[in-house]
């Protein structure tokens, strides 16, 4: 199977090019490094041996797209391209719809133009908003409480009417909760531009030395220690799904939509202290306001994944620390510049 992987250069996309290539399968990357860097090419050849085809370029270029699936014999797209940070799209919200919602539009678009019928979506946990309770299951109403959510809501709605309308599709919608970690052999890894929007490699730069101290946005949430909870999920466990999800469901036509998740909360105190005994460091913080659009917690109920996909989460709490430390120590500026 040849499979296009839209924002392939960055943090999830890169792991999950190295478990397809590790399944036989060719990933061909299409990613405009706005947020990201081309040495991500030479770290997948060094785990898997293969040096993926990479095409630079935005999702929104529809030209591109038609020419990329055409040329490569595209038989699946996983569409990771997008921005991802909750208080940064408060503020710039119609960079979020243009890249996220009209990105997506014009990729299915150029999609049904090469006859490619087979799409796997990177959404988010945060369609869900702030539950009345946990965990979270995949028919809990939407009601998303930041741009960034409302702009994988708004992708799910438009997927979910396309198919409805062309019935040979299979289209499945993977809402993450809290990828964190990185690949066994610290090579690949989250390499965030700027200050840092998610906990663990905030709190990586920390312990490296990049950062002095963590801020801990709120510690009046009605929550076991104040801090917010989320369920991280070791982005290998995440990348696994991907492969699960195109296994299982992406030769079925149909809609499918599966939590991806451990199905337990850490608070950001607990996060932390698992950090300090997976590497040895301290590391220091002090409470910050709340930000806009946070929640106090939730987690996800992911039966559904382990009952239809076969898949479950296998990495502890430590498991992630530990191998987010591998890489911020062994790469304390994240990727080179090539």
């Amino acid at each position: 199977m040849n499979v296009l992987v839209t924002g392939g250069m960055g943090y999830i996309g890169s792991h999950t090019c190295v478990q397809l290539i590790e399944s036989g399968m060719t990933p061909v990357i299409l990613d405009n490094l706005d947020n990201s860097k081309s040495t991500v090419l030479q770290r997948i050849k060094e785990i898997s041996g293969v040096k993926p085809i990479f095409v630079r370029g935005d999702v929104r270029d529809r030209k591109l797209l038609v020419q990329t699936l055409s040329e490569h014999n595209i038989d699946a797209v996983i569409h990771f391209a997008g921005l991802k940070a909750v208080g940064d799209s408060v503020e710039k919200p119609l960079e979020y719809y243009d890249i996220n919602v009209n990105g997506t539009l014009v990729l299915v678009d150029a999609m049904r133009e090469t006859e490619v019928n087979t799409l796997v979506f990177s959404s988010s946990a945060t369609v869900y908003g702030e539950p009345d309770t946990v965990p979270i299951t995949e028919d809990f109403s939407t009601a998303p409480m930041s741009p960034y959510g409302r702009s994988k809501r708004m992708v799910e709605e438009c997927l979910e009417d396309f198919q409805a309308a062309n019935k040979d599709w299979s289209i499945t919608i993977l809402r993450y909760f809290n990828p964190v970690g990185s690949h066994s052999s610290g090579l690949l890894g989250e390499d965030p531009q700027g200050i840092p929007n998610n906990l663990m490699p905030f709190v990586s730069q920390v312990a490296v030395g990049r950062r002095a101290k963590l801020s801990v946005f709120g510690d009046d949430y009605e929550t076991i220690d104040g801090t917010g909870v989320r369920d991280y999920i070791h982005v290998e466990d995440l990348s696994e799904g991907h492969l699960a999800a195109l296994n299982k469901v992406g030769k079925k036509s149909g809609y499918h939509v599966y939590n991806l998740g451990g199905g337990k909360g850490y608070s950001v105190l607990e996060v932390v202290c698992a950090f300090e005994k997976a590497s040895g460091r301290e590391i220091p913080y002090e409470i910050c306001p709340r930000r806009a659009g946070d929640i106090a917690e939730y987690w996800a109920d992911p039966s559904k994944a382990r009952d239809e996909l076969g898949w479950f989460t296998k990495r502890t709490l430590l498991e992630m620390s530990a191998d987010s430390w591998r890489w911020q120590s062994n790469n304390p500026n994240g990727y080179p510049e090539e």
